[in-house]
């Protein structure tokens, strides 16, 4: 079978290999793929929005075997891949509703931006069911796909040396909502005093890869 356009496998050190794909719709594909029926040796599956690192007991597989598994499965789901196949734990969550106050400093620039009101970049924004695509950069930190084609919008020239705890962004096609105060390069729209990250809870992150999120206004 051939493999899809912009596969690539390569090893990561004795343990572990990196599968390179076309976009995240592919990237959660197969992942959603794999959990169905994990090959053996396999430990953990790490999505990111191009690539999905594979980690794996070396005493049950080797990089060939594993990587030839995995080809193979790509190669079967990619081609129809979409952003929808969520897989991941947390695709058996009830879908989070978060409360959002659109009062972000950069929400007039997006309007200019995308030649949108105010009020309808926030329409739009609140309008799709979102899911948790991966988690990165800061512990907490969801990257959501469903993002309206029409808010993907870059991230700012200039990153902010400190973003509030809350603060709800868009950039390269993402929502994100940034779990405590840190530097960021999004453009913030809104924020929201629902907390993400809170090491009390089990899993201490609200956005688990998979999960439904939905984004409601509240009053500024």
């Amino acid at each position: 079978m051939t493999p899809p356009p912009a596969l690539s496998v390569r090893a990561v050190g004795s343990a572990a290999l990196i599968v390179d794909l076309a976009g995240t719709g592919e990237v959660l594909a197969l992942r959603a793929a794999l959990e169905r029926e994990i090959p053996n040796g396999v430990r953990e599956l790490i999505a990111a929005a191009r690539t999905l690192l594979i980690t794996y007991d070396p005493a049950a597989t080797g990089h060939e075997a594993l990587a030839a598994e995995v080809t193979r499965r790509a190669a079967a789901v990619t081609g129809g891949a979409t952003g929808d196949t969520p897989g991941a734990a947390g695709a058996a969550l009830a879908p989070l509703t978060v409360p959002v106050r659109y009062d972000g400093p950069d929400l007039a620039q997006a309007a200019a931006l995308t030649g949108l009101t105010t009020a309808q970049v926030i329409a739009r924004h609140t309008a799709p069911d979102y899911t948790v695509a991966f988690a990165g950069f800061a512990p907490g930190f969801g990257y959501l796909t469903g993002t309206d084609p029409a808010l993907r919008l870059p991230r700012r020239a200039e990153p902010r040396t400190e973003v509030p705890a809350g603060a709800v962004a868009v950039a390269d096609g993402f929502t994100g909502i940034y779990p405590r105060s840190s530097p960021g390069g999004w453009q913030l729209l809104g924020t929201t005093s629902l907390p993400l990250w809170d090491e009390r809870r089990d899993p201490p992150a609200l956005l688990v890869p998979g999960r439904t999120v939905r984004l409601r206004e509240v009053p500024r």
